[in-house]
Protein backbone atom coordinates (compact mmCIF):
# COMPACT_ATOMS: atom_id res chain seq x y z
CA UNK A 1 0.00 0.00 0.00
CA UNK A 2 1.10 3.61 -0.51
CA UNK A 3 1.84 5.70 1.79
CA UNK A 4 1.33 8.94 -0.35
CA UNK A 5 0.03 11.98 1.19
CA UNK A 6 -0.41 15.70 0.56
CA UNK A 7 2.67 17.71 1.22
CA UNK A 8 1.79 21.22 -0.40
CA UNK A 9 1.75 24.14 2.12
CA UNK A 10 4.89 25.04 4.63
CA UNK A 11 6.97 22.84 6.39
CA UNK A 12 5.48 22.60 9.00
CA UNK A 13 1.82 23.02 8.44
CA UNK A 14 -0.21 20.25 10.25
CA UNK A 15 1.83 17.78 9.85
CA UNK A 16 2.34 14.59 12.78
CA UNK A 17 5.70 13.97 14.16
CA UNK A 18 7.37 10.99 12.54
CA UNK A 19 9.06 8.98 14.21
CA UNK A 20 12.63 7.44 13.26
CA UNK A 21 11.22 4.50 11.90
CA UNK A 22 8.41 6.01 9.60
CA UNK A 23 11.78 8.56 8.76
CA UNK A 24 13.66 6.22 7.36
CA UNK A 25 10.92 4.42 5.38
CA UNK A 26 9.87 7.56 3.76
CA UNK A 27 13.37 8.23 2.43
CA UNK A 28 14.31 4.88 1.92
CA UNK A 29 14.20 6.04 -1.85
CA UNK A 30 16.01 8.90 -1.72
CA UNK A 31 18.94 7.72 0.60
CA UNK A 32 18.99 4.47 -2.38
CA UNK A 33 18.84 7.73 -5.13
CA UNK A 34 22.09 9.43 -3.52
CA UNK A 35 23.70 6.54 -4.15
CA UNK A 36 22.74 6.45 -7.94
CA UNK A 37 23.86 10.02 -7.91
CA UNK A 38 27.32 9.40 -7.05
CA UNK A 39 27.24 6.04 -9.00
CA UNK A 40 26.49 8.65 -12.24
CA UNK A 41 29.25 10.34 -11.42
CA UNK A 42 31.99 8.63 -10.54
CA UNK A 43 31.64 4.76 -11.34
CA UNK A 44 33.47 4.98 -14.85
CA UNK A 45 36.49 7.34 -13.08
CA UNK A 46 39.27 4.40 -13.18
CA UNK A 47 38.46 2.80 -16.07
CA UNK A 48 37.92 5.44 -18.28
CA UNK A 49 41.26 5.22 -19.60
CA UNK A 50 40.40 1.20 -20.40
CA UNK A 51 37.11 2.62 -22.20
CA UNK A 52 39.13 5.38 -24.29
CA UNK A 53 41.77 2.81 -25.63
CA UNK A 54 38.87 0.65 -25.94
CA UNK A 55 36.76 3.11 -28.31
CA UNK A 56 40.06 4.35 -29.84
CA UNK A 57 39.17 8.12 -28.28
CA UNK A 58 42.00 8.73 -26.07
CA UNK A 59 41.32 12.52 -27.70
CA UNK A 60 38.10 12.54 -26.37
CA UNK A 61 39.02 11.53 -22.80
CA UNK A 62 38.32 14.66 -20.97
CA UNK A 63 34.61 15.03 -22.63
CA UNK A 64 33.33 12.03 -21.59
CA UNK A 65 33.69 13.78 -17.70
CA UNK A 66 33.22 16.92 -18.27
CA UNK A 67 30.36 16.49 -20.75
CA UNK A 68 28.35 14.61 -17.81
CA UNK A 69 29.46 17.35 -15.27
CA UNK A 70 27.93 19.97 -17.98
CA UNK A 71 24.58 18.49 -18.46
CA UNK A 72 23.88 18.39 -14.80
CA UNK A 73 25.20 21.80 -14.35
CA UNK A 74 22.64 23.35 -16.94
CA UNK A 75 19.44 21.18 -15.85
CA UNK A 76 19.85 20.76 -11.80
CA UNK A 77 18.64 24.22 -11.03
CA UNK A 78 15.80 23.97 -13.53
CA UNK A 79 14.86 20.62 -11.65
CA UNK A 80 14.81 22.07 -8.65
CA UNK A 81 12.65 24.78 -9.35
CA UNK A 82 10.27 22.11 -10.97
CA UNK A 83 9.95 19.91 -8.02
CA UNK A 84 8.78 22.93 -5.85
CA UNK A 85 5.95 23.77 -8.21
CA UNK A 86 5.03 20.20 -8.99
CA UNK A 87 6.55 17.79 -6.08
CA UNK A 88 9.48 15.91 -5.61
CA UNK A 89 8.33 12.41 -6.11
CA UNK A 90 7.26 12.29 -9.71
CA UNK A 91 10.31 13.82 -10.83
CA UNK A 92 12.75 11.47 -8.95
CA UNK A 93 10.93 8.58 -10.77
CA UNK A 94 11.43 10.11 -14.07
CA UNK A 95 14.73 10.95 -13.07
CA UNK A 96 15.40 6.83 -12.77
CA UNK A 97 13.99 6.36 -16.06
CA UNK A 98 16.37 9.13 -18.09
CA UNK A 99 19.70 7.94 -16.09
CA UNK A 100 19.20 4.04 -16.81
CA UNK A 101 18.67 5.46 -20.35
CA UNK A 102 21.74 7.21 -20.38
CA UNK A 103 23.26 4.32 -18.77
CA UNK A 104 22.62 1.84 -20.83
CA UNK A 105 23.69 3.67 -24.00
CA UNK A 106 26.68 4.24 -22.36
CA UNK A 107 27.22 0.75 -21.81
CA UNK A 108 26.31 -0.21 -25.22
CA UNK A 109 27.86 2.30 -27.40
CA UNK A 110 30.15 1.37 -30.13
CA UNK A 111 32.50 4.73 -29.73
CA UNK A 112 33.74 7.20 -27.97
CA UNK A 113 30.77 9.68 -29.28
CA UNK A 114 28.07 7.53 -28.52
CA UNK A 115 29.60 7.12 -25.22
CA UNK A 116 29.78 11.03 -24.34
CA UNK A 117 26.12 10.87 -25.77
CA UNK A 118 25.10 8.58 -22.92
CA UNK A 119 27.15 10.22 -20.10
CA UNK A 120 25.21 13.34 -21.42
CA UNK A 121 21.44 11.78 -20.93
CA UNK A 122 23.18 10.26 -17.71
CA UNK A 123 23.91 14.13 -16.82
CA UNK A 124 20.36 14.51 -17.38
CA UNK A 125 18.94 11.90 -15.62
CA UNK A 126 21.68 13.64 -12.33
CA UNK A 127 20.18 16.84 -12.34
CA UNK A 128 16.63 15.93 -11.96
CA UNK A 129 17.98 13.53 -9.16
CA UNK A 130 20.22 16.02 -7.61
CA UNK A 131 17.63 18.89 -7.93
CA UNK A 132 14.68 16.76 -6.27
CA UNK A 133 16.60 13.96 -3.67
CA UNK A 134 18.99 16.77 -1.68
CA UNK A 135 15.48 18.79 -0.86
CA UNK A 136 13.62 15.99 -0.35
CA UNK A 137 14.07 15.51 3.26
CA UNK A 138 13.18 18.84 3.97
CA UNK A 139 9.93 18.59 3.25
CA UNK A 140 9.30 16.07 6.03
CA UNK A 141 11.40 17.21 8.68
CA UNK A 142 11.07 21.58 9.00
CA UNK A 143 13.67 21.02 12.43
CA UNK A 144 16.61 22.13 10.65
CA UNK A 145 18.23 20.01 14.14
CA UNK A 146 16.26 17.28 13.02
CA UNK A 147 17.17 17.23 9.33
CA UNK A 148 20.82 17.97 9.30
CA UNK A 149 21.28 13.64 11.12
CA UNK A 150 18.82 12.83 7.95
CA UNK A 151 20.88 14.94 5.80
CA UNK A 152 24.14 13.71 6.98
CA UNK A 153 22.81 10.32 5.99
CA UNK A 154 22.12 10.80 2.98
CA UNK A 155 25.80 12.91 2.10
CA UNK A 156 27.50 10.03 4.11
CA UNK A 157 25.64 7.37 1.87
CA UNK A 158 26.47 10.00 -1.53
CA UNK A 159 30.08 9.96 -0.31
CA UNK A 160 30.84 6.81 0.35
CA UNK A 161 28.75 5.83 -2.97
CA UNK A 162 31.12 8.25 -4.67
CA UNK A 163 33.98 6.01 -3.36
CA UNK A 164 33.11 2.82 -3.76
CA UNK A 165 32.05 3.41 -7.65
CA UNK A 166 35.55 3.58 -8.18
CA UNK A 167 36.28 0.37 -6.80
CA UNK A 168 33.30 -0.96 -8.26
CA UNK A 169 33.59 -0.27 -11.82
CA UNK A 170 37.34 -1.38 -11.27
CA UNK A 171 36.49 -4.74 -10.22
CA UNK A 172 33.52 -5.44 -12.95
CA UNK A 173 35.76 -4.07 -15.77
CA UNK A 174 38.35 -6.74 -14.31
CA UNK A 175 35.63 -9.60 -14.35
CA UNK A 176 33.29 -9.13 -16.78
CA UNK A 177 34.51 -6.06 -19.01
CA UNK A 178 33.77 -2.21 -18.96
CA UNK A 179 30.19 -2.52 -20.20
CA UNK A 180 29.13 -3.98 -17.18
CA UNK A 181 29.85 -1.49 -15.13
CA UNK A 182 27.35 0.98 -16.54
CA UNK A 183 24.43 -1.19 -16.19
CA UNK A 184 25.05 -0.55 -12.06
CA UNK A 185 22.52 2.26 -12.26
CA UNK A 186 19.19 0.73 -14.14
CA UNK A 187 19.93 -1.94 -11.65
CA UNK A 188 20.53 0.05 -8.22
CA UNK A 189 17.11 2.16 -9.88
CA UNK A 190 15.05 -0.92 -10.03
CA UNK A 191 15.40 -0.94 -6.05
CA UNK A 192 15.25 3.01 -5.64
CA UNK A 193 11.67 3.41 -7.80
CA UNK A 194 9.63 0.85 -5.92
CA UNK A 195 10.63 2.47 -2.52
CA UNK A 196 10.25 5.95 -3.86
CA UNK A 197 6.80 5.09 -5.12
CA UNK A 198 5.51 3.10 -2.40
CA UNK A 199 6.85 5.15 0.63
CA UNK A 200 7.46 8.47 -0.20
CA UNK A 201 4.80 11.28 0.26
CA UNK A 202 3.32 13.29 -2.93
CA UNK A 203 2.74 16.77 -3.01
CA UNK A 204 -0.20 17.67 -5.24
CA UNK A 205 -0.37 21.29 -6.20
CA UNK A 206 -2.40 22.34 -9.65
CA UNK A 207 -1.26 24.70 -12.61
CA UNK A 208 -3.51 27.44 -12.22
CA UNK A 209 -3.41 30.96 -13.88
CA UNK A 210 -0.45 32.25 -10.98
CA UNK A 211 1.54 29.09 -11.79
CA UNK A 212 3.25 28.95 -15.41
CA UNK A 213 5.54 27.55 -16.84
CA UNK A 214 8.60 30.05 -17.19
CA UNK A 215 9.47 29.08 -20.71
CA UNK A 216 11.80 31.77 -21.72
CA UNK A 217 13.27 31.67 -17.95
CA UNK A 218 14.32 28.42 -18.51
CA UNK A 219 15.85 29.27 -21.97
CA UNK A 220 18.11 31.48 -20.72
CA UNK A 221 19.00 29.73 -17.82
CA UNK A 222 20.26 26.27 -19.90
CA UNK A 223 21.96 29.08 -21.81
CA UNK A 224 23.46 31.23 -19.41
CA UNK A 225 25.61 28.14 -17.73
CA UNK A 226 25.61 25.88 -20.73
CA UNK A 227 27.41 28.25 -23.21
CA UNK A 228 30.53 29.31 -21.24
CA UNK A 229 31.19 26.25 -19.83
CA UNK A 230 30.85 24.40 -23.46
CA UNK A 231 33.57 27.13 -24.35
CA UNK A 232 36.20 26.90 -21.25
CA UNK A 233 36.06 22.96 -22.24
CA UNK A 234 36.91 23.51 -25.96
CA UNK A 235 39.82 26.16 -24.19
CA UNK A 236 41.02 23.34 -22.32
CA UNK A 237 41.46 20.97 -25.01
CA UNK A 238 44.79 21.49 -26.75
CA UNK A 239 43.28 19.21 -30.17
CA UNK A 240 40.25 21.82 -30.26
CA UNK A 241 39.55 22.93 -33.95
CA UNK A 242 37.07 25.65 -32.52
CA UNK A 243 38.46 29.39 -33.62
CA UNK A 244 39.07 31.84 -30.50
CA UNK A 245 36.07 33.81 -31.35
CA UNK A 246 33.80 31.26 -31.60
CA UNK A 247 34.71 30.27 -27.64
CA UNK A 248 34.80 33.66 -26.61
CA UNK A 249 31.30 34.62 -28.38
CA UNK A 250 30.11 31.68 -26.14
CA UNK A 251 31.49 33.09 -23.06
CA UNK A 252 30.11 36.71 -24.04
CA UNK A 253 27.09 35.62 -25.42
CA UNK A 254 26.10 33.10 -22.49
CA UNK A 255 27.11 36.05 -19.69
CA UNK A 256 24.48 38.00 -21.61
CA UNK A 257 22.26 35.85 -21.02
CA UNK A 258 22.77 35.83 -17.11
CA UNK A 259 22.32 39.18 -17.53
CA UNK A 260 18.78 38.91 -19.16
CA UNK A 261 17.90 36.39 -17.20
CA UNK A 262 18.55 38.19 -13.49
CA UNK A 263 16.56 41.09 -15.26
CA UNK A 264 14.01 39.02 -16.50
CA UNK A 265 13.13 36.99 -13.63
CA UNK A 266 12.91 39.69 -11.54
CA UNK A 267 9.24 40.48 -13.36
CA UNK A 268 8.39 36.83 -13.32
CA UNK A 269 5.56 35.86 -10.55
CA UNK A 270 6.20 31.97 -10.31
CA UNK A 271 10.33 32.21 -12.21
CA UNK A 272 12.45 29.49 -12.96
CA UNK A 273 15.33 30.59 -11.14
CA UNK A 274 13.79 32.84 -8.07
CA UNK A 275 17.39 35.57 -8.26
CA UNK A 276 16.19 37.04 -5.00
CA UNK A 277 17.57 33.89 -3.03
CA UNK A 278 21.04 35.09 -4.18
CA UNK A 279 20.48 38.48 -2.16
CA UNK A 280 22.08 37.19 1.25
CA UNK A 281 25.71 37.60 1.30
CA UNK A 282 25.33 33.99 3.25
CA UNK A 283 24.13 32.31 0.23
CA UNK A 284 26.49 33.93 -2.35
CA UNK A 285 29.21 32.68 -0.15
CA UNK A 286 27.81 29.04 0.63
CA UNK A 287 27.02 28.73 -3.40
CA UNK A 288 30.71 30.01 -4.21
CA UNK A 289 32.22 27.70 -1.16
CA UNK A 290 30.29 24.85 -2.88
CA UNK A 291 31.64 25.37 -6.16
CA UNK A 292 35.62 25.32 -4.92
CA UNK A 293 34.25 21.82 -3.14
CA UNK A 294 33.40 20.07 -6.07
CA UNK A 295 35.84 20.77 -7.83
CA UNK A 296 38.45 19.28 -4.93
CA UNK A 297 36.00 16.70 -4.51
CA UNK A 298 35.61 15.37 -8.32
CA UNK A 299 39.65 16.26 -9.00
CA UNK A 300 40.72 14.09 -6.29
CA UNK A 301 37.88 11.05 -7.14
CA UNK A 302 39.04 11.05 -11.18
CA UNK A 303 42.20 12.35 -11.60
CA UNK A 304 43.95 10.49 -8.25
CA UNK A 305 42.69 7.13 -9.94
CA UNK A 306 44.65 8.36 -13.18
CA UNK A 307 47.40 9.13 -11.44
CA UNK A 308 47.60 5.01 -9.67
CA UNK A 309 47.35 3.48 -12.75
CA UNK A 310 49.50 5.68 -15.47
CA UNK A 311 52.55 6.62 -13.18
CA UNK A 312 52.26 4.12 -10.27
CA UNK A 313 51.28 1.28 -12.51
CA UNK A 314 48.38 -0.04 -10.27
CA UNK A 315 45.92 -2.17 -11.46
CA UNK A 316 41.95 -0.50 -12.31
CA UNK A 317 40.64 -2.16 -9.31
CA UNK A 318 44.08 -1.58 -6.89
CA UNK A 319 43.76 2.23 -7.98
CA UNK A 320 40.06 2.22 -7.11
CA UNK A 321 40.78 0.08 -3.54
CA UNK A 322 42.80 3.75 -2.66
CA UNK A 323 39.72 5.42 -3.47
CA UNK A 324 37.75 3.27 -1.33
CA UNK A 325 39.11 5.30 2.11
CA UNK A 326 36.93 8.18 0.99
CA UNK A 327 34.09 5.71 1.96
CA UNK A 328 35.98 5.62 5.44
CA UNK A 329 36.07 9.42 5.99
CA UNK A 330 33.04 11.44 4.46
CA UNK A 331 30.27 9.22 6.17
CA UNK A 332 32.61 9.74 9.41
CA UNK A 333 32.99 13.17 8.94
CA UNK A 334 29.29 13.70 8.24
CA UNK A 335 27.77 11.61 11.23
CA UNK A 336 30.10 13.65 13.48
CA UNK A 337 28.53 17.17 12.02
CA UNK A 338 24.97 15.99 12.69
CA UNK A 339 26.09 15.65 16.14
CA UNK A 340 28.10 18.18 16.09
CA UNK A 341 25.62 20.52 14.49
CA UNK A 342 22.68 21.13 17.58
CA UNK A 343 26.01 22.25 20.02
CA UNK A 344 27.32 25.11 18.13
CA UNK A 345 25.32 28.09 18.03
CA UNK A 346 27.28 29.10 14.83
CA UNK A 347 27.61 25.51 13.07
CA UNK A 348 29.78 26.94 10.23
CA UNK A 349 32.61 26.24 12.14
CA UNK A 350 32.42 22.81 11.51
CA UNK A 351 32.58 23.72 7.81
CA UNK A 352 35.96 25.50 8.54
CA UNK A 353 37.20 22.53 10.43
CA UNK A 354 36.19 20.70 7.15
CA UNK A 355 38.05 22.81 4.73
CA UNK A 356 40.89 22.86 6.73
CA UNK A 357 41.48 18.99 7.20
CA UNK A 358 40.53 19.09 3.28
CA UNK A 359 43.49 21.14 2.75
CA UNK A 360 46.00 19.22 5.50
CA UNK A 361 44.79 15.67 3.02
CA UNK A 362 45.43 17.33 0.02
CA UNK A 363 48.39 18.86 0.24
CA UNK A 364 49.75 15.06 1.56
CA UNK A 365 48.77 13.49 -1.21
CA UNK A 366 51.06 15.62 -3.01
CA UNK A 367 53.85 14.59 -1.97
CA UNK A 368 53.21 11.09 -2.49
CA UNK A 369 55.22 8.81 -5.22
CA UNK A 370 55.09 5.57 -6.65
CA UNK A 371 57.11 4.32 -3.78
CA UNK A 372 55.31 5.83 -1.16
CA UNK A 373 53.67 2.88 0.94
CA UNK A 374 49.54 2.11 -0.05
CA UNK A 375 48.74 2.22 3.67
CA UNK A 376 49.62 5.64 3.70
CA UNK A 377 47.94 6.42 0.66
CA UNK A 378 44.62 5.24 2.01
CA UNK A 379 45.16 7.09 4.99
CA UNK A 380 45.82 10.33 3.34
CA UNK A 381 42.37 9.61 1.00
CA UNK A 382 40.39 8.91 4.21
CA UNK A 383 41.53 12.37 5.62
CA UNK A 384 40.22 14.02 2.97
CA UNK A 385 37.26 12.02 3.11
CA UNK A 386 36.77 13.34 6.95
CA UNK A 387 37.04 17.03 5.26
CA UNK A 388 34.35 16.42 2.59
CA UNK A 389 32.18 14.72 5.25
CA UNK A 390 31.99 18.08 7.61
CA UNK A 391 31.21 20.00 4.34
CA UNK A 392 28.42 18.07 2.35
CA UNK A 393 25.48 17.92 4.03
CA UNK A 394 26.34 22.05 5.56
CA UNK A 395 26.11 23.01 2.47
CA UNK A 396 22.36 21.77 1.79
CA UNK A 397 20.86 22.29 5.42
CA UNK A 398 22.28 26.01 5.59
CA UNK A 399 21.24 27.10 2.18
CA UNK A 400 18.11 25.67 3.34
CA UNK A 401 17.64 27.60 5.98
CA UNK A 402 18.75 30.70 4.34
CA UNK A 403 15.82 30.39 1.87
CA UNK A 404 12.02 29.72 2.38
CA UNK A 405 10.66 26.45 2.39
CA UNK A 406 8.62 27.31 -0.96
CA UNK A 407 11.77 27.76 -2.99
CA UNK A 408 13.98 25.03 -0.88
CA UNK A 409 14.13 22.87 -4.04
CA UNK A 410 15.34 25.39 -6.03
CA UNK A 411 17.73 26.47 -3.54
CA UNK A 412 19.09 23.36 -2.48
CA UNK A 413 19.47 23.08 -6.27
CA UNK A 414 21.54 26.06 -6.44
CA UNK A 415 24.24 24.63 -4.21
CA UNK A 416 24.01 21.48 -6.06
CA UNK A 417 24.27 23.33 -9.82
CA UNK A 418 27.25 25.24 -7.81
CA UNK A 419 28.77 22.41 -6.88
CA UNK A 420 28.67 20.91 -10.17
CA UNK A 421 30.05 23.96 -11.88
CA UNK A 422 33.06 23.77 -9.70
CA UNK A 423 33.20 20.22 -11.13
CA UNK A 424 33.15 20.71 -14.14
CA UNK A 425 35.93 23.29 -14.07
CA UNK A 426 38.50 21.34 -11.91
CA UNK A 427 38.15 18.48 -13.76
CA UNK A 428 38.57 20.44 -16.70
CA UNK A 429 41.92 22.79 -15.48
CA UNK A 430 43.03 19.05 -14.04
CA UNK A 431 42.78 17.72 -17.24
CA UNK A 432 44.48 21.26 -18.77
CA UNK A 433 47.48 20.63 -16.63
CA UNK A 434 48.17 16.72 -17.58
CA UNK A 435 47.69 17.37 -21.29
CA UNK A 436 50.60 19.91 -21.47
CA UNK A 437 52.65 18.16 -18.86
CA UNK A 438 52.69 14.52 -17.47
CA UNK A 439 49.82 12.69 -15.32
CA UNK A 440 52.01 13.18 -12.21
CA UNK A 441 53.57 16.81 -12.98
CA UNK A 442 49.43 18.19 -13.44
CA UNK A 443 47.81 15.98 -10.99
CA UNK A 444 50.13 16.97 -7.90
CA UNK A 445 50.20 21.18 -9.47
CA UNK A 446 46.55 20.40 -8.98
CA UNK A 447 46.78 19.00 -5.86
CA UNK A 448 48.76 21.96 -4.47
CA UNK A 449 45.31 23.74 -5.81
CA UNK A 450 43.04 21.83 -3.55
CA UNK A 451 45.33 23.36 -0.75
CA UNK A 452 44.28 26.99 -1.75
CA UNK A 453 40.91 26.30 -2.84
CA UNK A 454 40.53 24.33 0.43
CA UNK A 455 41.45 27.44 2.19
CA UNK A 456 39.50 30.19 0.26
CA UNK A 457 36.91 27.62 1.73
CA UNK A 458 37.44 28.17 5.29
CA UNK A 459 37.70 32.21 4.78
CA UNK A 460 34.37 31.82 3.00
CA UNK A 461 32.33 29.83 5.03
CA UNK A 462 33.93 31.85 8.06
CA UNK A 463 31.85 34.61 7.24
CA UNK A 464 28.20 32.96 6.91
CA UNK A 465 25.88 33.92 8.96
CA UNK A 466 22.57 31.80 9.12
CA UNK A 467 19.25 31.82 10.91
CA UNK A 468 19.64 30.18 14.51
CA UNK A 469 18.04 26.47 14.30
CA UNK A 470 14.64 26.01 16.18
CA UNK A 471 14.24 23.33 18.60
Amino acid sequence: MSHSGDLSGSAGSNQPELSRGQIALRLSGVTVSATIIAFDATIISTILPGVAKSLNGMGLYSWAAAAYFLAVSITTLAFGRLSDLFGRKSLMLAALLVVSAGSIIGGLAPNMDVLIMGRIVQGVGGGMLIGSAFAAPADLLPDPKVRVQWLALLSGTYAAASGVGPALGGFLTEAFGWRTAFFVIPVTACLAAPLLWLFYPARHRRMGRGLQMDWLGLILLLYALGMPLLAFEQFARPDSTWPDWLEWSLILSGGLAGVLLWKFEKTKQTPIFPVHILQTRSARLLNLSSMLGGAVMFSLIYYMPLLFQSSFKLSPSTAGLLVIPIVAGAPVGSMINGQLFRYFERPQYIMVAGALILACGCALLSTVTADTPLTRVALLMSLCGLGLGFLLSNYNLLMQMVVDHAEVGVGTALIQTTRAFGSAIGTTLVGLAVAHSSVFTGVRFSLIGCVVLCGITAYLTLNIRVPKASG
